[in-house]
């Protein structure tokens, strides 16, 4: 009997009637007979052979089918993992074998508590997904033994799902991910369903919480589907968690509220019939509403499943030991028997307990028994943990030439770096509508990147101006799912662009950072084939934010990905539009890197022709004869420009200098490539020192006006040769205000006078005609600048001409 029979759709309640009504509209099934007894009695048997082997992984290093009573030196030193949630993550898999051998329907198994490796691998063994990739861990007794042996001591696998794991995209490690990595992995993708198993701890995050709007922004005529499994287990390590003291009620009336229709499966004793009963419905109700989408009468805001797996904390797991619980408390979270190795008892209840799983009949000669075989996926690209979506299935976008839409006016002119990438995007998603996605916290028309509007529109499905518009653009107020969707969306095979405020990037700080650890990972996994970059557009920066303030001010994202791998880590900052096109162009061509563009939304000068941009960009740095004296030959100071605001007043002081110290040789370099300042062989960028010294000379002072926190640079410089006494760097000084952009620049001494003054203290040093004159000129500068301060001040806006183009 399929599920969408077994359906019994129930009317919504009176509001008078509420909250008790609410109970109602839980989806009710028959269950008892779901499945025939040999079904029932092969996933029985698939269900005790994986969990026999990850509860052995856990303990054992030897005797790893209990050939004999269990001794102390058959126990590990070091006792790692978490047996809590692997009862139910296995149970989850077996079902998902059978749905998927029944239906033949595409999956990925997405694990939130990532801390269940145990259960992963097991069930990848048992599926002989594990040898495939990994041939010492084959499906034979020598692979089972190697498995249980290494889990979790140098050389075998981690205690968390990684990047090692086939079938795995998603690491787990931070919780409260997996389910905006489910719904960023099945766009664009029509036959997939992502499976993903949300932990009761992990649901209790915000990312979490936010992620169960996924699917108002899932079209289902051109997308998958997620199917989330709340495991309700009811403890964290040591504590209660929220969902494990809400009744069904209450669980009821949550998920019903977020759109969901819930479907609750905590029968222990009919355990088997109750999944599979519900998956099957729930898999039912996904074909529903896509089908009638796909022949064009959707279901407007139809209501998906959401299943709701209540067991017991650790089950199978010892009930008690010396006098406490076990199973179902927090003491089965991680290791429920933490002094078996010197406790003769523990054994003994080991014994009992590994036992009690038949692992001579379910995994005879270490072999998995005909029955537990039955349940697997006969076709291999079906097996959970071979699915190519999650390691070979990379498609490359087709990137426009952006040399034939450069921007060609007079050198000078102004244009926004964002309205001219946004056109560029504009391009790119009409040449790439199924493998291209801007994921955006309610920030795109602020940054002016509307242009991709005219094309697409946002793919927001509750929304009637939006719905069913096939739009390229995610735009949530919530930069986690943002994030989230963006790393499901590009592990999957394609690639998505996540431009923000500045200052809100480092709300997603911590999760850049672990699915930088899955790629580092990745890099080091054969058979993991290369994927799209991760590709962050920061804007409204703070030299630009002096409208909403010091709240807004802050670009410390550049420094979280400074401290990344530096095989992975791209920091670009170009200084005009012409440069942020030739960078995004590349960004979106490259692949396994995190790639961060600061840029600005306001209009700044255009300095460079196409051509020179292209060639700056690729050089990473190059110096400015234009601004320069003699055209940098032998100069007295290096002025080193990074960033678009801070380029300008470098160049603004360059220009001040030939009025005021004509006898001053000033070189004027601009880095947009902030890597190529690294160390010589410390990034993959970095410059040579000999190329260094070309570009800075080995012995003059040199004056760095950088963007981001001079702490940041200063760590990328250290381990040059020949800088301590040279080199002043000045940035972002954590002051601001609602005030002016000129003052913006005052306070944060990045302002023309400020580099002007450091221009004229390094000079003199080796330029005598500058020293006996040096007082002189850093009194005129500094009076300059109280000048320009004093009249923001009174007046609440920059002196007129500020910003006017600097003549030579």
């Amino acid at each position: 009997m399929g599920g969408q029979q077994l359906f019994q759709a129930n009317p919504p309640p009176d509001p008078s009637e509420l909250p008790n009504a609410i109970l109602d509209w839980r989806i009710q099934l028959d269950t008892q007979n779901y499945l025939s007894s040999k079904e029932l009695h092969a996933i029985q048997e698939f269900r005790k052979a994986a969990n026999y082997i990850a509860a052995a992984m856990i303990f054992l290093k030897d005797n790893a089918l209990v050939e004999r009573d269990i001794r102390s030196e058959d126990i590990k030193a070091r006792l790692l993992g978490h047996w809590g949630t692997c009862p139910g993550l296995t149970l989850v898999y077996a079902h998902a074998n059978r749905l998927i051998r029944k239906t033949k329907q595409e999956m990925l198994y997405i694990v939130g508590p990532g801390h269940g490796a145990p259960a992963f691998l097991s069930c990848l063994w048992l599926e002989n997904s594990l040898g495939v990739f990994w041939p010492g861990y084959g499906r034979t007794k020598a692979g089972l033994v190697k498995l249980i042996a290494s889990f979790s001591v140098p050389g075998g696998f981690p205690s968390h799902i990684n990047a090692q794991t086939p079938g795995s995209i998603h690491e787990g490690g931070e919780l409260g991910y997996a389910l905006s990595v489910s719904f960023g992995a099945i766009m664009d993708k029509p036959d997939l369903v992502a499976l993903c198993v949300v932990g009761d701890g992990e649901a209790e995050s915000g990312p979490t919480a936010t992620a169960w709007h996924g699917y108002k922004y899932i079209d289902p005529a051109e997308s998958g589907a997620v199917l989330p499994i709340v495991h309700v287990n009811g403890f964290k390590i040591s504590e209660r968690t929220i969902y494990g003291t809400m009744d069904d009620k209450e669980i009821v009336a949550l998920f019903t509220g977020y759109g969901y229709l819930v479907r609750i499966v905590e029968d222990l004793d009919n355990i088997d019939q109750d999944l599979a009963a519900s998956m099957q419905w729930a898999l039912d109700e996904i074909h529903k509403i896509q089908k009638a989408a796909r022949s064009g009468q959707p279901l407007v805001k139809p209501r998906w499943p959401v299943l709701i797996l209540r067991t017991p904390k650790g089950w199978g797991a010892p009930k008690q030991l010396h006098g406490e619980f076990i199973e179902g408390s927090f003491r089965a979270h991680q290791v429920p028997l933490t002094e078996v190795k010197n406790d003769p008892e523990e054994r003994a209840e080991l014994q009992r307990w590994l036992t009690s799983y038949e692992p001579r009949k379910v995994l005879a000669n270490g072999e998995p028994s005909a029955e537990v075989l039955s349940v697997i996926p006969e076709e291999d690209h079906l097996k959970l943990g071979q699915k190519k979506e999650a390691y070979a299935s990379y498609e490359p976008l087709d990137v426009p030439n952006w040399l034939e839409t450069g921007l060609v006016a007079e050198k000078g002119s102004e244009a926004s770096c964002m309205k001219t990438i946004g056109e560029f995007l504009y391009e790119v998603v009409r040449k790439n509508p199924k493998t291209f996605r801007i994921f955006s916290p309610d920030e795109l028309v602020s940054n002016k990147l509307d242009a991709v509007l005219r094309h697409s529109g946002r793919n927001f499905q509750w929304d009637v101006a939006s719905r069913a518009q096939g739009g390229r653009v995610v735009e949530i107020l919530s930069e986690h799912t943002c994030q989230g969707m963006l790393q499901g969306y590009t592990l999957t095979g394609r690639t998505g662009l996540f431009p923000s405020y500045e200052a809100f990037l480092g709300i997603i700080h911590t999760m850049m950072v672990q699915y930088s650890k899955f790629v580092k990972m990745a890099h080091e996994t054969t058979w993991r084939q290369p994927c799209g970059s991760l590709n962050y557009v920061e804007t409204s920066t703070w030299a630009r934010q002096e409208h909403n303030g010091f709240s807004h001010q802050n670009p410390s994202f550049i420094g979280a990905v400074l401290n990344l791998k530096p095989t992975l880590a791209r920091v670009y900052l170009p200084p005009d539009a012409n440069c942020f096109l030739s960078t995004i162009a590349h960004c979106l061509r490259a692949k396994d890197y995190i790639n961060l563009m600061v840029g600005s939304k306001q209009p700044t000068p255009v300095w460079l022709s196409p051509e020179e941009a292209d060639k700056h960009c690729i050089a990473g740095a190059s110096i400015w004869r234009f601004a320069s004296v003699d055209d940098g030959i032998d100069p007295d100071v290096v002025l080193v420009a990074i960033g678009v605001e801070i380029t300008f007043e470098v160049i603004a002081a360059a220009a001040l200098l030939r009025k005021l110290a004509p006898d001053l040789r000033v070189r004027v370099v601009n880095v947009t490539d902030l890597m190529i300042l690294a160390p010589q062989g410390s990034h993959p960028h970095s410059l040579l020192d000999a190329d260094w010294d070309n570009f800075f000379t080995p012995d003059r002072p040199i004056h760095f006006n950088y963007h981001g926190y001079p702490q940041e640079l200063r760590g990328l410089l250290f381990g040059r040769p020949r800088l301590c006494d040279r080199v002043t760097i000045e940035g972002y000084r954590e002051e601001g205000t609602t005030t002016s952009a000129l003052d913006m620049m005052l306070q944060n001494h990045t302002s023309r006078y400020h580099v002007a003054g450091a221009a004229i203290r390094g000079g003199a040093i080796n330029n005598d005609k500058i020293k006996v004159r040096e007082h002189e000129l850093i009194s005129e500068i500094k009076h300059m600048a109280a000048k320009d301060s004093e009249f923001i001040n009174k007046n609440g806006d920059d002196p007129e001409g500020s910003f006017d183009l600097p003549k030579f």
